[in-house]
């Protein structure tokens, strides 16, 4: 049955591909204008919120985290909608064993993990419903400026694929037109969802020489390992907040991690993740 739901942040990575599944799936569909719109009453409207909110980049988390946190408490409070939005990997610490779940422990020791912490802490013990997507990397079917694009397949042309880390480390991975399908399912099972669920999406979990043979197959071309150099960042990071920021993560790519979609597989059986080899074409423009 066809739900309304409110989408705040449909132009960004997560809110695109959300909007893009519940309108297939025939929902009705309110994108929240940040500029002109009135949150309480649009969350009125709803039935499920949508959250694809998020800082820009790193320097702006620790101002931008709590607002976005409050300002969702407040609209969504004494109303029952349950909210949805995406989740992270940053809560993980390397001492919070693999593959992680809903039950793995909250570790992480950085300020921006701890930010990620409190967020999610504050959101389980809000009195409306909550349901957190838990994603890798992003994957996204446009240029959106993310590792991927940005760095891994920068020098594609030149048979080199960049990795931030060592070549051996497995990484988790979320396809984004996969995420944005799982929220439209989830949708669909609103009812039958406990309070707060923290649901990990297990997506990809993939070396760098696990990509470099993908891609090699995809492009019909040999590619290589090549390890990026974090130089340049440490340099920068005196006068750029960002490169801070990725440095202070800068960990996962040497933590070897997965998640784990046991929980994901028994709640949505009819939902079917998309092979790598299908999802290449949408993520490498050759």
């Amino acid at each position: 049955m066809p739900q309304n739901i409110l989408i705040l942040g449909a132009s960004g990575k997560f809110g695109r591909h959300a909007h893009a599944s519940l309108k297939n799936a025939g929902h009705n569909i309110r994108r929240f204008q940040r500029d002109s719109g009135d949150l309480n009453a649009d969350v009125d409207w709803a039935d499920i919120v949508v959250c694809g909110w998020h800082p820009a980049d790193y320097s702006e988390w620790k101002r931008e985290t709590p607002k976005i946190t409050n300002t969702l408490i407040n609209a969504l409070h004494g109303k029952g909608k349950r909210l949805i939005v995406a989740g992270n990997i940053y809560i993980y610490g390397s001492s919070s064993g693999t593959p992680w779940d809903a039950n793995s422990p909250q570790l992480s020791t950085n300020p921006l993990g701890k930010l990620r912490i409190q967020m999610e802490h504050a959101l389980k013990n809000a009195d409306f419903p909550c349901t957190i997507i838990r994603c890798g990397e992003f994957l996204d079917t446009e240029n959106s400026g993310n590792w991927f694009d940005k760095i891994m397949i920068s020098k594609l042309d030149q048979g080199v694929f960049h990795y931030p880390g060592p070549e051996m480390v497995t990484h988790s991975w979320a396809y984004l037109p996969d995420v944005g399908n799982i929220v439209a399912h989830l949708v669909q099972e609103n009812e039958k969802m406990p309070k707060f669920l923290d649901i990990p999406f297990s997506g990809y979990t993939l070396t760098a020489q696990d990509w470099c043979r993908s891609v090699s197959m995809y492009l019909q071309r040999p590619v290589r390992y090549k390890k990026m150099s974090w130089t340049p960042i440490y340099l920068l990071s005196p006068f750029w907040p960002m490169a801070r920021g990725l440095i202070e993560m800068g960990y996962l790519w040497s933590l070897p991690h997965s998640l784990d979609g046991t929980d994901l597989r028994q709640r949505l059986p009819d939902f079917k993740p998309t092979p790598l080899m299908d999802a290449l074409p949408n993520i490498i423009k050759s």
